[in-house]
């Protein structure tokens, strides 16, 4: 394996110096097999989202497309009929070429597929690697179990979990600086070190992404920038989602600024290469309390630094010896970052050379580990993986899943006039407990009384003081009324006879009292 790993990153320095030929931009990075196989699976689960699915790839079926995939674009024979449970071999083959193509990248097969076409056109060496061998270099190792590995101790963790992640950490930073439309290089720098900027913020970010036809970091950095000029003109709408995560946004492409200024404004590829690792691990170092990060942060950080020194005297040499100081790639308006046309052009090469050897290395051999969404970050939180952060967040499914403007509308409105049957729900109450029935109080004569509290005024009843109410001449005139009624069987009334006098004081007395 190594003898094939040695011939394939000789192919790929080949595909780097006549890349020329074929693309319109320099700056195309290379995905090695963790980061085609990390595509397939986010590809799938955007397929399987679109099909009415969940937005999840299982590991099973991500190993059979990963060789499904690998025997299409080599044109190798296929091993059996057997695809992808529920899914179309060609939807999955359009989704990830267009992933690729959005992230200005190519693969490792692409590179052989080009490397054969330009040995037809000019005097380039043989296959340094025919399509079997580089489909058992990438392939090979997925004969694992597809059960995920016990965790293992933090020892052993830092061993390789952590210096995996924290290097890969380093080479996204170094990736965005030579080219700005690599999504998964974004997603995997956009909240380390830590800046609060979780899978909501990934989303807001993608949504506007979407709208306007750019590349993630490219959106970041439009909407970031449109904060800085001010003024209503250029400012993003009071609505737009992502002014909720400004702070982050903004120290994300401070950080990326200051990288991009060491690129532009050092000459010397070595110490170029130097200083942007040293600030790079510093962040990290100083965002991390852990030790193992700390530890994992300082020797990758040490072995880049050496790996890029050796880069650039390959490339210093090899300029020597062709007799030119300039290589065949000629810089292009649309393929440069900032000020680094001229000053960052030799590093931006060495740092093309440094991600090219890294995706000609050596593929994960767990690929349970590596596909994992509960693989943890560097700072021990799970769901941190690509597809997590793809995924959009759940919605809430509380007791009111409805928008607030449907359950605004569905309530009562408490200025509306209540209706003809909601009135009569109260016609049949005590309309004496509504209405409270006045006191009157007799003074004495020749003077006044301070009124008395509520607390200290009798209690009557209601129906005592019905009985109360009417005076003693009413009371004698509805008796009489009820004495001189005639019989049922129709005979006449008598007149009731006039009252006497005594009834009249006693009705004026009455009214007076009343």
């Amino acid at each position: 394996m190594q003898d094939i790993g040695e011939r394939l990153k000789q192919l790929v320095r080949i595909f780097r110096r006549e890349s020329h030929h074929l693309l319109d931009s320099e700056r195309t990075t290379v995905y090695g097999a963790d980061a085609m196989l990390t595509v397939l699976q986010l590809v799938m689960a955007q397929v399987n989202k679109q099909q009415g699915g969940e937005f999840r790839a299982a590991l099973s079926d991500v190993l059979l497309a990963w060789k499904r995939l690998l025997v299409d674009k080599l044109g190798l024979r296929p091993l059996d009929d057997e695809v992808a449970p529920g899914q179309g071999r060609d939807v999955i083959l359009e989704a990830y070429e267009a992933f690729l193509k959005r992230s200005n990248a190519v693969d490792l097969v692409h590179v052989l597929t080009m490397c054969r076409q330009l040995r037809d056109h000019s005097d380039l060496p043989g296959d340094l690697v025919n399509p079997v061998e580089l489909y058992e270099f990438l392939a090979d190792s997925t004969e694992v179990s597809a059960a995920p590995s016990t965790p293992p101790a933090k020892s052993r963790a830092c061993n390789w979990q952590v210096k995996s992640a924290v290097r890969s950490v380093f080479c996204s930073y170094l990736s965005l600086l030579v080219n700005a439309k690599d999504d998964l290089a974004l997603a995997r720098t956009l909240d380390v070190p830590s800046r609060a900027l979780g899978r909501q913020t990934f989303t807001d970010v993608r949504h506007a992404a979407g709208r306007t036809g750019m590349s993630l970091f490219l959106a970041v950095t439009s909407f970031v920038r449109a904060i800085q000029l001010g003024g209503k003109g250029y400012a993003p709408a009071p609505s737009d989602p992502l002014r909720k995560h400004i702070k982050g946004l903004s120290a994300y492409v401070r950080f990326l600024d200051n990288l991009e200024d060491i690129l532009g404004e050092t000459a010397d590829p070595s110490v170029c290469g130097s200083k942007l690792v040293r600030a790079i691990r510093g962040a990290l170092v100083k965002a991390y309390d852990s030790g193992d990060v700390c530890a994992a942060a300082q020797e990758i950080a040490k072995q880049l630094e050496e790996e890029i020194c050796k880069l650039h005297r390959v490339q210093k040499d090899s300029a020597h010896a062709a007799g030119t100081g300039i290589s065949p790639a000629r810089p292009k308006a649309h393929a440069v970052n900032r000020a680094t046309a001229y000053a960052g052009r030799e590093s931006v090469k060495v740092l093309l050379a440094l991600l090219d050897e890294e995706a000609a290395a050596q593929p994960c051999a767990n690929k349970a580990d590596l596909l994992s969404e509960d693989r943890p970050g560097l700072d021990g939180s799970r769901g941190t993986s690509v597809v997590t952060l793809f995924r959009s967040p759940e919605v809430s499914k509380g007791s009111s899943p409805e928008p607030l403007k449907k359950r605004a509308q569905s309530r009562p409105d408490p200025l509306k006039p209540k209706s003809s049957h909601e009135i009569s729900r109260f016609a049949n109450l005590d309309r004496t407990a509504s209405h409270p029935i006045p006191v009157c109080l007799h003074l004495p004569e020749g003077g006044r009384t301070a009124p008395q509290p509520r607390s200290a005024l009798p209690e009557l009843e209601p129906s005592a003081h019905l009985r109360a109410s009417g005076t003693q001449s009413q009371k004698r005139r509805r008796a009489r009324s009820r004495t001189f009624r005639g019989p049922a069987s129709g005979q006449g009334r008598r007149q009731p006879a006039p009252s006497s006098e005594e009834d009249g004081k006693e009705e004026e007395a009455g009214r007076c009292g009343k």
